[in-house]
């Protein structure tokens, strides 16, 4: 494991950078291609040959993978993994099946990401594009733009059967990544107990199961994305795999251990091989650089990533030969090597390139490689990272800029940004050469997709953006504060609520301008009974000058919770006024219309949250609540009878429904609607 951190060389201690910093130039908006900005990333590539600090590659011996238009696609994507986790990779995980794999093919050791959380990052994989020019930069409030074609897309115009099997909500099929797959598997629901409908993830062995079912039924040529999440904080592996002395490692293990019979069947196809990848979306800290886990800092610890490329089935004898690549290769290089091993050509725009050659004995080409961590910046208004690989070297640029060389400081401990002007200047011009633009504003998330994200420990916000950013705004300035919200989070997910206050209190009185603290705070309060000190404190945050639109939501909410609906009624207008998209504040509104007893108001404001989106399931539940207040019980069942077949966990629509029918006469149905209620939810006392 690498160590920690204990000291960082800084340079430029009250150097301000502007948002733009570094390559903050072109043009491109969310969910779009930049294409202006395709034809400089050839350029960039072409300048590094020039400025990219001269490195030996040692050339690996040859793998044999056929090319061939006649085989399956596998690719596997394992959420969370570091790279030197795995045995293969030298950690101290047991993963046997990843090992085998790795020795009957090829391990690329200097592979990495593009960005260093789960949706921005597969974006990548599967669309062999930077994140700048996908548009997806965080992990809400981004959608990939239908007219972006994804590997399922390129590969179901050639007749490939094309089906993904998904293990976290942070990938559901809201998000845009289905594009071009036949089956997009992203059920999450549990049978093992009733109260796990909306259960965000879902474990390695329920996934694996299901894409090996379907695998099983392919009478031709198939393309399959496997996504697995169990490496992901919280760490609790299951018995066997619970008894290491580093949780993480359990989990790692575990999802090995489940990987073993899907690629035990691939195997065992006969009429044609399969072309195997491995890969993970990005790493996981686990205290390196002081970041818990990961979307803070792109240190090689979250942006290194393992890759396995192989060959398997087929009429193919398995080896246990496998090569070590150490040559540089990048996320938006699997699109391209995938095509190549069908024989197709790479579509013009992409900006990777193929690795097939270097399995069969090419010289290594150096590429150029950008990368970014927007999730601070765009949550808490923190200052927005990106950087340049070329070679062995690394910049990260911020308002405090490193520069590191990993040859021989592979743990990046020594920040060469002072003592290297020349090399720094270099690497700024490869990453100006990308173009890469700050992110577009993001849309607002419905409360119920916000709720999902934070079960899987992503918390987010809408932080404005300054105009200039200094070493207060670093992430490195600011990493004791993001390891206070995670311990936050955590005593917040243990019922620890009390201690959770205190810790939220504490980041106050450092820094009181982070407004997530503030709505955890007021949430905290929120929950415990103190409704007048949960106001007062999200009022607090706003007379601070703290900007977030989500502390005005979170205010009217309250308000109208307590009967203030005078107060909370223009503060939610001016909010959906001034985000007309933001369906958490359009549903506050609906329901403050409603508790004032303006229904006819809360219905139209809750249709114009089902015209942005007509599958929020909580605007079409409140919306039955409307209706059955106004006395409409067929349109109330309809409501809340098309908000449970989206969302089957909604214990209030439940409740709601069961008020309908026993209104209609129908005893029996509304019992059985009630019973459902409490099933889901036992303090469901309305029901």
């Amino acid at each position: 494991m690498a160590r920690t951190r204990k000291s960082r060389a800084r340079v430029s201690a009250d150097r301000d950078r502007t948002p733009g910093g570094a390559g903050a130039h072109g043009t491109s908006r969310s969910g779009g291609v930049n294409r202006r900005a395709l034809w400089v990333i050839a350029t960039t590539v072409a300048l590094a040959a020039a400025v990219v600090s001269v490195w030996r590659l040692t050339r690996p011996a040859p793998v044999a993978l056929a090319a061939t238009p006649d085989q399956n696609v596998l690719v596997v994507t394992i959420d969370t993994l570091r790279a030197d986790a795995l045995g293969c990779y030298g950690g101290r995980a047991a993963t046997p099946n990843l090992d085998r794999l790795a020795a009957s093919g090829a391990r690329f050791d200097f592979a990495h990401a593009h960005a260093v959380v789960t949706l921005p990052s597969h974006a990548s994989i599967l669309t062999g594009l930077y994140p700048f020019q996908h548009g997806i930069r965080d992990n809400s409030g981004y959608r990939l733009a239908p007219d972006v074609p994804t590997l399922a897309t390129r590969l179901g115009a050639q007749g490939y059967a094309t089906a993904a099997f998904i293990a976290a909500f942070v990938l559901d099929s809201r998000f845009g990544l289905n594009t071009g797959f036949e089956v997009y598997d992203d059920r999450l629901a549990s049978t093992d107990a009733p109260t796990d409908i909306s259960m965000p993830e879902r474990r390695a062995d329920i996934v694996v199961a299901a894409a090996q079912a379907w695998i099983a039924k392919q009478p031709g040529r198939w393309f399959a994305w496997v996504h697995l999440f169990d490496p992901h904080a919280p760490y609790a592996p299951p018995s066997p795999f619970d008894g290491g002395t580093r949780p993480y490692d359990g989990e790692v293990a575990f999802t090995d251990a489940q990987l073993g019979s899907l690629l035990d069947a691939v195997r065992g196809v006969r009429d044609r091989p399969t072309l195997v990848i491995v890969t993970s979306d990005h790493g996981e800290a686990l205290g390196d650089h002081g970041e818990t886990t990961h979307g803070l800092f792109a240190y090689e610890a979250t942006l290194r990533v393992p890759l396995i490329v192989t060959q398997v089935g087929g009429d193919r004898r398995e080896t246990r030969a496998g090569a070590v690549s150490p040559a540089p290769v990048r996320h938006v290089d699997l699109v391209p090597t995938v095509l190549d091993a069908l024989g197709l050509d790479r579509p013009a725009g992409l900006p990777g390139r193929s690795i097939l050659p270097l399995l069969r004995g090419a010289d290594a080409v150096e590429r150029v490689s950008y990368f970014e961590a927007m999730s601070a910046s765009l949550n808490r208004g923190w200052a927005p990272l990106r950087g340049v690989l070329a070679g062995r070297e690394k910049l990260i640029d911020l308002p405090v800029p490193e520069l590191f060389d990993l040859e021989t400081d592979p743990e990046e401990h020594a920040n060469l940004a002072d003592g290297r002007p020349g090399r720094r200047r270099a690497l700024e011009a490869l990453l100006s050469g990308f173009q890469a633009t700050l992110p577009d504003e993001r849309r607002a998330e419905s409360r119920d997709v916000g709720e999902r994200l934070r079960a899987l420990g992503y918390v987010s916000g809408t932080a404005p953006r300054k105009e200039r950013y200094s070493e207060a705004d670093d992430p490195k300035t600011l990493v004791e504060i993001d390891r206070a919200i995670h311990r936050g989070v955590d005593l917040i997910e243990r019922r620890r609520f009390a201690e959770a206050v205190e810790v939220y209190r504490g980041i106050l009185a450092e820094r009181p301008d982070i407004a997530l603290a503030y709505r955890h705070l007021a949430y905290l309060q929120w929950s415990g009974g103190d409704v007048h000190g949960a106001v007062d404190t999200i009022r607090r945050a706003l007379k601070a000058g703290v900007a977030e639109p989500s502390l005005q939501v979170q205010l009217g909410t309250y308000l109208a919770e307590i009967g203030a609906t005078s107060d909370a009624i223009p503060l939610l207008e001016g909010a959906a006024r001034a985000r007309p998209d933001d369906l958490e504040a359009l549903n506050a509104l609906g329901i403050a219309y409603a508790r004032s007893g303006r229904l006819e108001a809360a219905l139209k404001t809750f249709d114009a949250v089902l015209a942005i989106d007509p599958d929020e399931a909580m605007a079409l539940q409140n919306a039955g609540a409307a209706e059955l207040e106004r006395g409409d019980l067929d349109r109330a069942r309809r409501r809340f009878t098309r908000a449970l077949e989206v969302d089957a966990g909604l214990s209030q629509a439940y409740t709601g429904l069961g008020v309908v029918e026993m209104k209609s006469g129908r005893r029996r149905e509304a019992v059985a609607a009630w019973m459902r209620a409490v099933e889901i939810n036992p303090r469901e006392y309305d029901a």
